[in-house]
């Protein structure tokens, strides 16, 4: 173990300076969401484009964007697996433990077989349910459908890309992840232009070529990462077996994936409340308006959210490395370095939200109803996006020391008694349209942020166990 040792205490992510440290490996998950915020940036233009069908206002921009939260929620179920992956890599590879930390990763590898297989029955048989919650009738119903169920195809493939990347920022390695989900995410990009419009002799798929693109891209992420780790073609040199993981190793991934796979979908539920309180603002105008407008809003508002996640990477990398090495002190800074580099992010998109939001709905829909709407609604975005990093930021961090228990308590409180009745309230009570409605999530991520801030300041995610 004394060569081992030896190669910790030169790494220059846990000697160098901690900002060079936080920004090398920040900047490449960057790299990795900003490519991941332009493809749904740009499957809800190329659903502005087709909008407009039967003169339902916004019919196609609502209906894919609510579709992509039944997606999103498969990603948060694969964290039961991936959550647990980046702490145990991490912690193992601060050690020096490198063996270890790539037997936790074969195993969380292995994981993403049958937890995929969840996920796509899940997706398929609950399709139709979740389109009639979300008060979709006749087209959008059908769309609906047909997207969530293509895509639970996708799943199968997807939850390998997921999983992998988790174990390589565990190692440290967020280079590869950008590189082959940047990759894939441009193929995406191109063959979901290619099949809506029907370019190079293609028949035209119109609305239905978004979720053949997705598909597409997902089951290639998955082959293209089971290839990577397969050969140690990355960075880390984190190479895998396809040997059958031991039950010790199973239960250790999974005691601390447990919470995250419970947050993240408890989560998904709030969010998909809260797209029932939206949908109930479009009742007196009997349009899409006002969904569309919040989807819009909340693609635009992945400036904020996607940095945070990368800065949330890096500190959640960075702080199970340094407790593996010993380091407590500087796990501590890792994750209030990591808050103040973003906050900066957070400012100049904040910015952005209030000089740009006419001309970035005059780019995503046609329909003036919806730009009516959306444009002063993301000048108030603008006022609470320093929050919002705070705490996915820290939330973040501490569970990239194990602690996914007091990030699901702060999520859950301010979800279910803050975000839905304060939302409900101005938005549909007090007829506050969609501004009123934003108001919950305003007050929702102010009072998430200081209790994420206090609990990572009290500093117990530091001796958790893993």
């Amino acid at each position: 173990m004394t060569s081992n040792a030896s190669n910790v205490r030169r790494s220059p992510l846990l000697s160098g300076k901690l900002r060079h440290s936080v920004l090398a490996l920040a900047l490449p998950a960057l790299g990795e969401q900003m490519l991941n915020f332009c493809v749904g940036l740009f499957d809800t233009f190329l659903a502005g484009q087709v909008s407009g069908a039967g003169g339902e206002t916004g019919v196609y921009t609502s209906t894919v964007g609510i579709a992509s939260y039944m997606s999103w929620l498969a990603t948060l179920l694969f964290a039961l697996v991936g959550a647990g992956t980046t702490a145990l890599v991490a912690r193992h590879w601060g050690q020096g433990l490198y063996h270890e930390g790539r037997r936790f990763a074969s195993g969380s590898m292995f994981l993403a077989a049958p937890l995929g297989l969840a996920v796509f029955a899940l997706l398929y048989l609950a399709a139709p349910v979740y389109a009639r919650l979300q008060n979709m009738h006749g087209e959008s119903f059908d769309i609906a459908v047909h997207y969530l169920r293509t895509d639970a195809f996708g799943q199968l493939f997807f939850g390998f890309c997921l999983v992998g990347a988790a174990a390589l920022r565990g190692a440290g390695d967020m280079r590869t992840p950008m590189l082959l989900l940047g990759a894939v995410n441009l193929f995406n990009m191109l063959l979901a232009s290619t099949l809506v419009f029907g370019w190079g002799g293609f028949e035209p798929w119109g609305i239905r070529g978004i979720v053949g693109g997705t598909v597409a891209s997902r089951i290639l992420g998955g082959l293209l990462m089971l290839a990577v780790l397969a050969t140690g073609f990355n960075r880390s040199d984190l190479r895998i077996s396809f040997a059958l993981p031991g039950w010790s190793d199973v239960r250790r991934i999974l005691k601390i994936g447990g919470p995250a796979a419970i947050d993240g979908p408890l989560i998904w539920v709030g969010q998909s409340l809260f797209l029932m309180i939206i949908a109930r603002l479009d009742d007196v105008s009997h349009s899409k308006a006002y969904m569309a407008a919040h989807i819009i809003g909340m693609e635009v508002e992945a400036l904020t959210y996607l940095p945070a996640v990368a800065w949330g990477y890096a500190a959640a990398t960075l702080i199970g490395q340094c407790l593996g090495a010993g380091d407590i002190a500087r796990a501590r800074q890792a994750g209030h370095e990591s808050v103040r580099q973003c906050a900066l992010v957070a400012v100049v998109a904040s910015l952005v939200y209030v000089g740009c939001s006419a001309s970035i709905y005059a780019v995503m829909t046609r329909e003036p109803a919806v730009r009516a709407i959306g444009v002063p609604a993301l000048r108030f975005l603008a006022l609470y996006q320093v929050p919002l990093v705070v705490v996915i930021v820290y939330l973040t961090a501490m569970r990239g020391a194990g602690d996914t228990r007091s990030p699901l308590v702060i999520n859950v409180i301010g979800m279910v008694f803050i975000r839905l009745p304060v939302g409900y309230l101005c938005g549909v009570v007090l007829h506050g349209g969609l501004i009123g409605a934003w108001t919950g999530m305003m007050v929702d991520v102010a009072l998430r942020a200081g209790a994420a801030a206090y609990f990572y300041t009290r500093g117990r995610w530091a001796h958790a166990t893993v």
